[in-house]
């Protein structure tokens, strides 16, 4: 069994990482109405790129989760890699301590500024590279999604809690598949058309994704991402992944094997898969690889 480092415990870090949470989705909501409500986005917007936006939801977000983290927690020997202190860093993050928190305060800029209400906060803590706990924030659905190691559940402001709803299927034309709105390619489209799902939904931000997987309203999630492009980063999916993985679900590369945190590039390229069923990933990456190879799809 995993221990926290000492002095921490769980129910005591779960309940600080709450709080931190709600002030987040404050953050977060504010910014997302000032941007449904202005015709001036100068402000908000912190670059000029449309690949890879920022905007200061971001920033403000990832300075007040490292800030109440570093406040609370002051002489825990655990580092924190963010997306938004590597992207602002010349230096490559390097770190040797096993526990590690991995934060993206804004999974789904792209939806967040087109105002679609697909975007979350994660945040996981990793234990020698793995997802321990983690946490999803979804602010437009009134969710946080919470994995204590053990189990996942979803709470709202209030307090409320509900579990997870998963299915467990494993014919793929029996699933319902979600699938990126701003990160698509063809290749993952030609995938999508010769398996030929049951349904497709359209989602953004991998963290919403994994999040409707838990609700019950799709089964799979494929990440395909092509050579000499861009690829989902370790906070794309560390607090994704421990969510569902503690609920019963399962998220790995193409053959079945684990993903593998604190890599020196932070990125999970190739085919990616995320189900709902622990019991059948196995044989669903198996069928997925057979299409693959059969029509040519793409070069594993």
């Amino acid at each position: 069994m995993i221990k926290l480092p000492s002095g921490i415990d769980i129910n005591n870090l779960i309940d600080d990482v709450r709080f931190f949470s709600w002030e987040a989705a404050d953050i977060l909501l504010y910014y997302s109405n000032l941007l449904e409500n202005s015709d001036d986005k100068t402000n908000i917007l912190k670059n000029n790129n449309e690949d890879d936006p920022v905007t200061l939801a971001d920033l403000k977000v990832n300075e007040l989760i490292i800030k109440r983290i570093n406040e609370k927690y002051k002489n825990i020997n655990w580092d924190i890699l963010s997306e938004e202190n590597v992207k602002s860093s010349s230096e490559i993050f390097n770190s040797k301590n096993d526990w590690m928190w991995v934060l993206d305060p804004l999974d789904g800029t792209k939806d967040f500024i087109q105002g679609t209400g697909d975007y979350a906060m994660h945040l996981a803590l990793n234990f020698k590279q793995k997802p321990f706990i983690g946490f999803v924030l979804i602010p437009n659905k009134n969710q946080l999604w919470i994995a204590d190691g053990e189990k996942t559940w979803c709470e709202k402001r209030d307090g409320s809690k509900y579990e997870p709803n998963l299915f467990n299927k494993n014919n793929l034309q029996e699933m319902t598949l979600v699938t990126s709105k701003n990160h698509g390619n063809k290749v993952l489209k030609n995938l999508i058309k010769k398996i030929n799902f049951s349904k497709v939904k359209i989602m953004g931000s991998i963290g919403c994704k994994i999040a409707s997987i838990l609700r019950g309203e799709s089964d799979i999630y494929i990440c395909l991402s092509l050579p000499g492009k861009s690829s989902p980063k370790d906070w794309d999916f560390a607090a994704p992944e421990s969510i569902l993985k503690a609920a019963g679900g399962a998220i790995t590369n193409l053959d079945n094997q684990e993903l593998t945190y604190g890599k020196a590039s932070l990125q999970h390229g190739g085919v990616i898969v995320a189900t709902s069923s622990m019991n059948n990933h196995g044989s669903i990456c198996r069928e997925i690889k057979k299409i693959i190879e059969k029509e040519d799809i793409y070069s594993i």
